[in-house]
């Protein structure tokens, strides 16, 4: 919504990941294991997140994808709620038991968390890198466009200016 809205390309990185599993026959879960010991399955992934956001002209999603390309972005979110919220939302979209949908979530954060720090040196739980941070338990998706979009116009704006002139 975000990328349609600024008029800009879109990349996601969890879409990938997903197909990556669907396609070895795992659950995201499970690949997130794989994945711990087979850094290329990362470093494939994340590769192109880089160099798609060194072409610029995209909104890039993913897990840690802030951190893949902070040095390349203009503006860095990181959306996120409650684990209770999430762990609901889980449970609603895939017709599972709450519990379940929370093992998930704990299985799968604790395999990322020990994978990044391992293989990038990324603690995913600072979130200092970030120009904004949205709770979506409390701020819905519309306002979330909204927020996003309007950093990102004011930034190009800010941008076109201090270009205009040279």
């Amino acid at each position: 919504m975000v990328a349609r809205e600024l008029g800009l390309r879109y990349h996601s990185t969890g879409s990938i990941f997903r197909s990556i599993a669907a396609q070895r026959g795992l659950s995201v879960e499970e690949l997130d294991l794989v994945a711990e010991q087979d850094p290329s399955i990362d470093l494939e992934i994340d590769g192109r997140a880089k160099e798609e956001a060194m072409r610029g002209g995209i909104v890039i999603e993913g897990h840690i994808a802030t951190w893949m390309v902070s040095g390349y972005a203009d503006l860095l979110v990181y959306v996120t709620a409650p684990f209770e919220t999430r762990a609901r939302r889980v449970s609603e979209r895939d017709g599972i038991d709450l519990g379940e949908a929370m093992r998930r979530i704990r299985v799968r954060e604790e395999a990322m968390r020990r994978r990044f720090k391992k293989l990038y040196g990324i603690d995913i739980d600072d979130l200092s890198i970030h120009d904004i941070v949205i709770n979506t338990e409390r701020i819905d998706q519309e306002t979330m466009v909204r927020i996003i979009v309007t950093a990102a116009q004011e930034i190009m704006h800010k941008r076109s200016q201090n270009h205009g002139g040279l």
